[in-house]
């Protein structure tokens, strides 16, 4: 992608981007090709990918874990919920 697409795609201001662009290049992660009046970028190594894989993988598992602490915490919490509910309707 060039710079504009990425900045379309992102939402990230120019001056934000080019940031991240340059430090991204300088780290070997990404690489720039200038075409005519525009600089494409592209992933450096497509093992990249992979490692996205694995750190989304990661957080999803840990999101769907706390989502079933906070599903046991509402079963938990649920019922004396109604108790109080129920008391507060009979005064």
């Amino acid at each position: 992608m060039n710079g504009k697409e990425i900045t379309e795609a992102t939402g990230l201001g120019q001056a934000n981007l080019s940031k991240h662009l340059k430090a991204l290049t300088q780290a070997g992660i990404i690489s720039r090709q200038p075409q005519g009046v525009s600089v494409y970028y592209e992933i450096a190594d497509p093992m990249i990918f992979d490692l996205c894989e694995l750190v989304c993988d990661r957080i999803s598992n840990q999101m769907q874990q706390r989502a079933k602490e906070f599903e046991q915490l509402t079963a938990f919490t649920t019922p004396s919920t109604e108790l109080f509910n129920i008391s507060l309707k009979k005064s």
